[in-house]
């Protein structure tokens, strides 16, 4: 028999209600067009990314349906009443596993041995802590199943150096504690390049050609490598000159460089002189090895007489091209086998220490210590999956009612793990912040959810902390909300950061802006225009200044012109005829239809009034009752990354609770004194009194005798004397 469903209307659709175990179970039976979302990321929720990570079995950064169903699946298998994943909790009851199947039974123990191993042997529950803590879990074990070998592996003080020594060589691999250590494949690499390290090393002792000079070979090779590109470079220069004399005083430094160094101090080893040749190139020249060498490479070229130049060929003033081709023939199979040196990574070691290993038994040894603690690796993964069910545990149900339905969101408070805080901006508090990356790729998804976005920027100066949030204003106006404006915001911790809106997403805020809107906007084209013919009688009146400035310094120079007589535009005067002609008329017309209301009595006026605001409010708010009531959580939501399956409504009841706006505490007093409030006329006083006189008037003249009681009407009251009784 199928599952019976329960469901909750919230945000204008249908909600699962997942209140059971049975509930949870049957997920993988519900219609996938009724969840919520079908995808969420694991990054920029408030909510334990460790959980996260564990359901996220393909390392995607997202949770989808069936990894979701899956992690259901097997925490409920886990448990012997999947009620338990709706209580939840922070501590895990040892009673609650089921131990009736073999991964359970495995589980439990497991979950006593963590007990154990933290001294908690009585304890009948297994905090998150303890489970996740595998520093402490393990610190006391030589083996923890995970094929990472450490020091305490062992008690052999010589296997432990070689650990020790693997270490040193090819860093290190920490095991579940922690500690560093080894695993096969290291201990492998390890031997492989001592062994291609040794074979190289002996070569030398088969072939004699490799070091000629024995032991101090290598700094014969290191001598002639030193000075090799300067000498080539000398030969060279020889060579070109003899095959072009002209080319020899360009191939030797001209006099004016050396001018440059001797107008100042130098030393001989100064780059500057590196540069010039080794010594002066004449045609087919030997190298001077003592007299005439550039004194800023006799140190070098000493060093290469002492250890090759002697040892090889003997006593010399001087190194012919020969002797220097010879010299490096004589060193070729050395740089040969230096350029093919293996095993580089131990080679720290020395040959010394490497043989010691090599030929003793460590590789086995250690080979034997890995396959010892893997196979404890059953068990200790099943202590992993203790620290996964207790996660579950507590976390399942929790994230359901984010994924599955949006209960917590529409049960309001900012519980929901999208939710990353509260902004207070303009006397407004905004619970519906969500983080953002990217502001400007967010906004052109988040743009067509209809609501009004302010993007921010959150910095905690103190520690340098920056996130960015997009916050949904969905009370109050925006005449005071613009790009720069600062506020404060409080993440789900309760650290605060200062807020800067970046970037604003205009849509209507509330029915109320939508009602003054209209008068805003007229107020604002009022000032624009009175700012801009202030500004252009302003430049007038200037313009008149300086051309009359202008012409009293001229006077002296020229005859007083007199002004010209302007002349009258006709068409201007029939325009303006006209103008004045439509105005009156209009006027006329509206005071015709004004004696026509007054007459028709205090309702008729009444409703004018009602649907002149109408008319001049109506438009705005029925196109923002519109928008608002279109207003959609899913385009925000898919814009970080989810994949929103409804159309998560914000209607304006939802969405005032989400912001609010500043209000005087209950039982509060105030004192509407305010000796600095600026002086205004007072409207408000003479708009009573007109009120009163016309009132007055108008039952005066008996028009309000119809609707008054008898004792108040102005016949009753002035009897004959009043206008109505004499017709």
């Amino acid at each position: 028999m199928s599952h019976q469903w329960k469901f909750f209307r919230a945000g204008g659709f249908d909600q699962v209600r997942l209140a059971s175990g049975a509930d949870l179970m049957n997920l993988d039976q519900l219609d996938q067009k009724l969840w919520v979302a079908l995808a969420c990321p694991t990054a920029g929720l408030e909510f334990d990314p460790a959980t996260l990570a564990l359901i996220d079995s393909d390392n995607d950064g997202r949770i989808r349906v069936p990894e979701l169903i899956a992690a259901i699946k097997w925490a409920g298998s886990m448990l012997k009443d999947s009620n338990q994943l709706v209580s939840g909790g922070n501590a895990l009851p040892l009673s609650s596993i089921n131990d009736a199947t073999p991964e359970g039974k495995a589980l439990l123990a497991s979950a006593r041995r963590i007990l154990g191993n933290l001294g908690k042997d009585e304890s009948l529950s297994l905090a998150i802590e303890d489970a996740c803590d595998t520093t402490k879990i393990f610190a006391n074990t030589a083996f923890n199943g995970d094929g990472v070998i450490t020091e305490v592996s062992t008690e052999d003080a010589a296997l432990k150096q070689v650990i020790a020594d693997v270490v040193a060589c090819l860093g290190t691999e920490a095991d579940r504690c922690g500690k560093p250590g080894v695993n096969q494949a290291k201990i492998d690499t390890f031997f492989a390049a001592a062994a291609a390290h040794m074979e190289w090393a002996k070569k030398p002792d088969a072939d004699a050609a490799i070091a000629p000079l024995g032991d101090k070979t290598t700094d014969a090779s290191a001598a002639i490598q030193a000075v090799q590109a300067k000498v080539d470079d000398y030969f060279g220069r020889c060579r070109l000159a003899a095959f072009d004399a002209r080319a020899q005083s360009l191939l030797n430094r001209k006099e004016e460089e050396y001018i440059v160094f001797a107008a100042k101090d130098f030393s001989i080893t100064a780059a500057e002189i590196r540069e010039f040749p080794l010594a002066k190139v004449e045609p087919n020249k030997a190298l001077p090895l003592t007299e005439g060498m550039n004194p800023a490479w006799a140190d070098a070229i000493a060093t290469l007489v002492a250890a090759a130049v002697k040892p090889i060929l003997g006593d010399k003033s001087s190194l012919t091209e020969g002797d220097w081709a010879a010299l490096k023939a004589k060193l070729a199979p050395f740089n040969a086998w230096q350029a093919g040196k293996a095993g580089t990574s131990v080679e720290k070691l020395g040959v010394a220490r490497l043989t010691e290993i090599i030929d003793g038994q460590a590789k086995e040894q250690l080979t034997v210590l890995v396959v010892e603690d893997l196979a404890l690796k059953e068990e200790a993964d099943s202590i992993s999956n203790v620290e996964k069910l207790a996660r579950y545990y507590r976390d399942l149900h929790h994230l359901c009612t984010n994924f599955v339905n949006f209960a917590d969101f529409y049960a309001g408070g900012g519980r929901a793990v999208f939710q990353c805080g509260t902004l207070y901006l303009d006397q407004r508090s905004c619970t519906l912040c969500i983080p953002v990356a990217d502001a400007a790729k967010h906004a052109t998804m988040a743009g067509l959810a209809g609501a009004y976005l302010a993007y921010v920027d959150c910095v905690r100066k103190a520690t340098g902390e920056k996130m960015g949030i997009v916050a949904i204003f969905s009370q109050g106006d925006d005449d005071n909300l613009m790009v720069g404006r600062n506020g404060l915001f409080y993440d789900r911790k309760g650290r605060d950061y200062d807020a800067t809106i970046t970037k604003i997403v205009s849509n209507p805020i509330s029915i109320r802006q939508a009602f003054w809107s209209p008068y805003k906007k007229f107020v604002r084209l009022i000032e624009e225009l009175a700012t801009k013919r202030a500004a252009a009688a302003d430049a007038e009146a200037a313009a008149k200044l300086a051309a009359t400035a202008q012409s009293v310094t001229t006077a002296d120079k020229a005859g007083v012109k007199a002004p010209e007589k302007k002349k009258m535009d006709v068409g201007t005067v029939a325009a303006l005829g006209v103008a004045f002609g439509a105005i009156g008329g209009f006027l006329a017309a509206m005071l015709t239809f004004g004696k026509d209301i007054v007459a028709a009595g205090p309702l008729a006026i009444v409703g004018v009034f009602i649907g002149i605001v109408a008319l001049i409010s109506g438009p705005s708010m029925i196109l923002a009752i519109i928008k608002l009531r279109k207003r959609n959580l899913g385009p925000i939501l898919d814009a970080n990354g989810w994949a929103v399956n409804a159309k998560a409504k914000v209607n304006v009841p939802f969405g005032t609770s989400l912001t609010g706006i500043a209000k005087l505490p209950p039982g509060s007093s105030r004192d509407l004194s305010d000796k600095y409030a600026e002086k205004t006329f007072p409207w408000k006083r003479w708009l009573v009194l007109v009120i009163v006189l016309f009132l007055g008037w108008k039952w005066y003249v008996g028009d309000l005798d119809s609707v008054l009681p008898g004792k108040v009407k102005s016949t009753s009251v002035m009897g004959t004397n009043a206008p109505a009784a004499n017709p």
